[in-house]
């Protein structure tokens, strides 16, 4: 893209005006403006964190720092950044799954249509919008796809702020929110940032499972039930295990115990309101899924991306820890699957289901054809009764 000098529209008002009504048109609850210097912090909090380790197996966040920490690095052109944010907030309590120990607890936001599906198109429709209104300039448009702190822009828009969980907190919208950019050359006046209105509030800090959070505003990717599910690519570790629970993709206690929830709203975009059947499906119906069956049922969906192996992985561990022996039978099942993963993590839940005897008898039919050294490590413990 050629370099030109920055863009100067000839009427503000006038622009910002067809800038927020074009949003709204396109589906955008929200929309706010930061110069592109408003993140000075940036880069030094992302070294600190990434130094820490606290970004677990995602390289890329290392690999990306220096244009992940400034948009001026990632495009040098840009002066202005519109924030947009799109409502998705749940029609139900999004906890209420947790307590249905046969079921699977699927995120909010994986409960519909994937997100940068919907929301990269009006994007870019609004992006040619603003240039239209403007008659000069270049944008470029992020939803996730390029090294961009969307939260930390999202905050200097006056959005929101960043909660204690590290999330955008709205006080329109509480935890619910998807978010988008759209960076331009255009000189557009910016908003005010939103002050933190966290308080002395901990909500979010201590309902979670695993102590991701070793202090206020700080996350440990590595110790977080979404990064685990998701993210993760081996084996959940041991020590997270029985504290998963039945989250088989993601994990939404931070979001969903913040008091300023009680201003959220259901999300008016129909594809982001959830799905039956996504919202606690049975363990044994997922259990069951071949890599044909998992890709229809999860069409669409971001759940589609994890692929099906590493899926089967969180449902076993749901299975062991749900204390039901109706799941027996397709925990057995899943000891022959064709992954190793999926192996591996119902070795596990058969050691949390079953007795010492089936263990043993379950153990000599498998270990007899049984290659995967993390597998067989498994069985190991399954069979000296170590079972967290």
């Amino acid at each position: 893209m050629s370099r030109q000098p920055p863009a100067r529209a000839g009427d503000p008002a006038r622009l910002r005006a067809a800038l927020d009504a074009a949003a709204r048109a396109e589906g955008f609850d929200l929309c706010r403006v930061c110069r592109a210097d408003a993140i000075p912090d940036a880069p030094a909090r992302l070294a600190n964190w990434l130094a820490a380790g606290c970004h677990g197996d995602m390289d890329w966040l290392a690999e990306t720092q220096e244009r992940r920490a400034d948009p001026r690095v990632l495009w040098p052109e840009a002066r202005s950044v519109v924030m947009l944010a799109v409502n998705y907030g749940p029609q139900e309590d999004p906890l209420a799954a947790l307590a249905r120990r046969s079921a699977g607890a699927i995120s909010v936001y994986a409960r519909n249509r994937d997100y940068h599906d919907l929301i990269k198109g009006a994007l870019k429709r609004l992006a040619g919008t603003l240039l239209a209104a403007a008659g000069q300039g270049e944008v470029k448009v992020f939803v996730d796809t390029a090294p961009v702190m969307e939260k930390p822009l999202a905050a200097a828009a006056g959005l929101g702020w960043q909660g204690k969980h590290t999330n955008l907190v709205s006080r329109d919208f509480g935890s619910w929110l998807f978010l988008g950019a759209i960076f331009t050359t255009l000189d557009l006046p910016p908003d005010s940032p939103e002050a933190d209105h966290c308080g002395t509030c901990r909500a979010c800090l201590d309902i979670c499972p695993t102590d991701a959070f070793p202090a206020p505003y700080r996350l440990d990717a590595r110790r977080c039930i979404s990064y685990l599910t998701i993210e993760n690519k081996g084996p959940i570790p041991r020590k997270f295990r029985v504290a998963m629970g039945n989250r088989v993709y993601g994990c939404d206690d931070c979001l969903a115990v913040c008091p300023w929830n009680k201003f959220a709203q259901g999300a008016r975009e129909a594809k982001l309101r959830q799905r039956d059947d996504l919202v606690a499906p049975p363990l044994a119906e997922l259990a069951g899924l071949d890599d044909a069956a998992f890709r229809a049922r999860f069409s669409g969906s971001p759940v589609k991306r994890l692929g099906r192996a590493r899926f089967l992985r969180n449902v076993m561990i749901a299975c062991g820890n749900s204390g039901d022996a109706a799941l027996l039978p397709a925990t057995r099942a899943a000891l022959g699957d064709e992954s190793p993963l999926v192996r591996g993590a119902a070795v596990w839940a058969l050691s949390r289901l079953a007795d010492r005897a089936t263990r043993r008898a379950a153990a000599a039919a498998a270990l007899a054809q049984e290659r995967d050294p993390l597998v067989r490590e498994e069985w190991a413990s399954a069979l000296g009764e170590t079972t967290t």
